[in-house]
């Protein structure tokens, strides 16, 4: 079949660009391996869809060129994306930090992206797999489990390697690796931590326990949200946030009262309720249960408050504000909401994401060297993409 574009992947990124180019007039077909498109869409942000960030700017993240998501968040806004959403009538909601979630389910982000791709004439193949690719004199043939494609433009939107019970595939790699780009190493990003054993077994019975804190890495980044106690070590969005700059071995610092100086706090209580057990007042600020796992582990002094000397005030000051746990590992990409590292973005185009080796063949959403933060961050960064690239194929 003869078509202008093909796209891999009918994901956020790859329909978004389908359906941009097909306005164009192009005549664009997006293949997919999965039974339906947007399957990460539908499973976001609690089966809402955290669908952008009113904030998102280049300093929300990580890429080894911080500069190079700039032009594709400039020219196509999180605003633009809630005109397009209010356009086809969809109810949403703000959350804190920026968040727009949709009131009803993520289906209405799929059924957004599906609808403008039938209108712009996107014809769209799931269950499709793709076998090969190659250059040709006018553009590429790509050989799928279904038919085979001549375009003139090829776009690999195929993912990363998160959540593989959706399908998740490492295609949109080789692709890049067979046409001499550079990929980054990979590594699950916005994922829970497991723990060690000792700590499991410490921690244990605190699963479903969520903490309002600031959580530190190594190299100094910080997230001031919520972490959540699990079966398997910890969770909740200050984790997942930090886990994007955790390095194995590193330990991460836990600040459990962000907001308030213990040590302030204490003097207070010394002055009114000095008889009282330090395990009972700070169970009034902290989950009980968590405090008294604290006790029992002898972190912290199981004594009245009148009891304490300063050497132990500081102590206790200095393990409360900056708790430090170091993981054993995270849960990989089976629980990942994205993947870090990926196609090198020297390799492309800020302004088109087409590869600067290979003409007209372009690479965009999660399996580029491109990891948002969470929050809306990564949904954003591929709306972005996928308009600069859409209204750049031939």
């Amino acid at each position: 079949m003869q078509i202008d574009v093909l796209v891999i992947g009918a994901g956020a990124a790859g329909l978004m660009c389908a359906a941009t180019a097909g306005y164009r007039g192009k005549k664009v077909v997006v293949v997919d391996m999965g039974k339906k498109p947007g399957r990460k869409i539908l499973i976001s942000g609690g089966g809402r869809c955290n669908f952008t960030n009113e904030n998102a700017g280049a300093e929300h993240y990580i890429c080894q060129n911080p500069h190079f998501i700039k032009s594709a968040l400039s020219r196509y806004s999180a605003q633009d994306f809630i005109e397009l959403v209010e356009r086809h009538g969809v109810n949403y909601h703000h959350k804190t930090l920026g968040q727009l979630f949709c009131d009803d389910s993520a289906k209405d982000i799929v059924d957004v992206l599906m609808t403008e791709c039938d209108w712009a004439g996107v014809e769209v193949k799931m269950r499709n797999e793709v076998l090969s690719v190659a250059k040709t004199d006018s553009g590429y043939q790509v050989q799928t489990t279904e038919a085979s494609y001549s375009c003139k433009s090829l776009v690999v939107a195929s993912g990363g390697l998160t959540m593989p019970k959706l399908g998740a595939s490492p295609i949109g790699y080789k692709i890049a690796e067979q046409f001499g780009l550079n990929v980054l190493p990979t590594t699950a990003a916005l994922v829970p931590f497991t723990l060690h054993d000792h700590d499991k077994t410490r921690f244990d019975g605190l699963s479903g326990i969520s903490i309002f804190t600031e959580v530190a890495s190594d190299s100094g980044e910080t997230f001031k949200e919520n972490i959540l106690f699990t079966h398997r070590g910890l969770s909740g969005p200050a984790i997942l946030q930090i886990s994007s700059f955790w390095q194995a071995g590193q330990a991460v610092t836990i600040n459990l009262l962000p907001d308030h100086s213990l040590n302030d706090i204490i003097a207070e209580w010394r002055q009114h309720q000095a008889q009282k057990s330090l395990k009972n007042l700070l169970a009034t600020l902290l989950p009980k249960r968590f405090i008294e796992c604290l006790i029992e582990s002898k972190d912290i002094p199981d004594k009245a408050v009148n009891q304490l000397n300063h050497a132990e005030i500081q102590a206790i000051h200095a393990f409360i504000h900056q708790w430090q746990i170091k993981p054993n590992g995270t849960e990989g990409y089976r629980t990942a909401e994205v993947t870090l590292g990926g196609v090198d973005t020297d390799e492309l185009s800020s302004k088109s994401f087409a590869a600067k080796k290979s003409d007209d063949l372009y690479f965009i959403g999660e399996v580029i060297d491109v990891t948002g933060w969470l929050g809306g961050y990564n949904f954003q960064a591929c709306w972005a993409q996928g308009v600069a690239t859409g209204l750049a194929v031939v």
